[in-house]
């Protein structure tokens, strides 16, 4: 008899939780939850509704998205789903404006949501928005434009709205366009990079623009390209500095079964393409302004030991093992050299990144920044102001280098352009500031 009451009184504790549990779910009052990606004022033809709905009791029942303009209502998402319901998705709604006979103009964009409760708690959100379904028109501010390959190219332009975002496409390359303001006019401008072979090979070019309501546009960007020859080397790997270097590498990167010459096919390739990704990562957060002040700097007193774009065969025991290309300049003076900032800006980077060991990387503004690798000190902290001629460290051998110097590099919005060009007063007059002067 007791052993039915204790059996009894489990099934009563288990059919009074399971009847709380309905009841919280089936009669809860909590309404789903909506979140836009982002705020919504204009939709056009190509752009998406992003949003996330999310109801962490009795499920999403069912989601709707409309849009109304003139009493008329088009249906652009209906969704149900199934007894279960779903606890949470994220949409991307394609708004197909013309192919639902909407006009430019006001309209209303409605997207509701309801729950599996007995209750069907509903959510709704209406967002008015203005329909534009007209590209933006571009204004080249810029028609002459001679850039070297492996160079730097600015370029400004005008807009005949404003742009939610804009820049310069080279082949498949993206590179922002700022908004600034000249002579108290406002427009847009672009720092740009031409790849080394560029002169080899035909590349499209051209302004993108995009509006508000996601309308896109391109303007062709005549350029005229000059023909460029780098330099070639052919270098032997020795067993002493194999020997000298690879356990730096061995030990950072968990490469200790490898023989030395493994460890440096590893270096020179794996490696490097992967601190090519993080430099590049680390180049997107410049600041949209510029903040160099004329010609950049460079190493004082120091020998040049390779330059930018030698294209370098690597042998060992005779045979052409890997190759590479040197995407800086290296210069050498006196060891633990004091090593400049070649402009002003603001540190994005300090710590060992790999073939360039110590490193220190500068934003200059407008997606340019400066590269210091195989550094043996470093002074300076990320997020510190720079001024132009401030030491941020001392030269070394750190990373992939045989010998104390400075690899200096200069990027274009995380690409890497030959640093001549921006120590040159004269071009720098010539390919930057008169046309960051333009009037119009």
């Amino acid at each position: 008899m007791k052993q039915l009451k204790w059996v009894l009184w489990i099934v009563g504790i288990l059919l009074v939780g399971f009847l709380g549990w309905g009841v919280m779910v089936f009669f809860e009052m909590e309404k789903p939850s909506l979140t836009l990606k982002e705020e919504l004022h204009f939709l056009g033809p190509q752009k998406s509704i992003a949003f996330t709905v999310v109801d962490q009791k009795s499920g999403i029942r069912d989601v709707q998205v409309t849009l109304t303009q003139n009493d008329v209502t088009h249906m652009l998402l209906s969704r149900a789903y199934p007894q279960k319901g779903v606890k949470e998705e994220a949409f991307h709604v394609e708004t197909p404006l013309k192919g639902i006979a909407l006009k430019e103009g006001e309209a209303v964009l409605s997207i509701a949501l309801t729950d599996y409760s007995l209750l069907k708690n509903t959510t709704r959100t209406n967002v008015h928005v203005q329909i534009d379904m007209s590209p933006p028109q571009v204004f080249l501010l810029n028609t002459a434009n001679n850039v070297n390959p492996g160079g730097s190219g600015v370029t400004l332009y005008r807009s005949s709205e404003e742009l939610a975002g804009s820049g310069v496409l080279v082949g498949e390359d993206f590179y922002t366009g700022f908004p600034i303001t000249v002579s108290g006019k406002s427009c847009y401008l672009s720092v740009y990079a031409l790849p080394l072979d560029a002169g080899r090979k035909t590349i499209r070019m051209a302004v993108m623009a995009e509006d508000r309501a996601g309308n896109r546009t391109y303007a062709g960007l005549p350029v005229f390209i000059r023909i460029k020859k780098f330099r070639s080397d052919r270098i032997t790997i020795s067993q002493s500095f194999l020997d000298q270097k690879m356990p730096e590498f061995a030990q950072r990167y968990s490469q200790q079964q490898k023989t030395p010459i493994e460890i440096f096919l590893f270096v020179n390739g794996q490696l490097r393409e992967e601190n090519s990704k993080q430099i590049t990562a680390v180049c997107k957060d410049s600041a949209g302004k510029k903040l160099w002040e004329g010609p950049f700097l460079r190493m004082k007193n120091a020998a040049p030991m390779a330059s930018f774009g030698d294209d370098r065969t690597y042998l060992y025991d005779g045979k052409t093992v890997t190759r590479s290309v040197h995407l800086g300049v290296d210069l050498a003076s006196t060891e633990r050299a004091p090593i400049e900032a070649a402009n002003h800006g603001i540190v994005l980077f300090t710590g060992y990144l790999g073939i360039y060991g110590n490193t220190v990387i500068v934003d200059h503004g407008l997606g340019l920044t400066s590269l210091y690798a195989h550094l043996s000190e470093i002074s300076v902290k990320k997020g510190q102001e720079v001024k132009k001629g401030d030491t941020l460290g001392l030269s070394g051998s750190t990373g992939f280098a045989g010998g104390d110097h400075l690899h200096f590099a200069l990027l274009v919005g995380g690409k890497f352009v030959n640093p001549i060009e921006w120590w040159d007063p004269h071009w720098l007059k010539d390919n930057v500031e008169s046309k960051m002067a333009v009037t119009f």
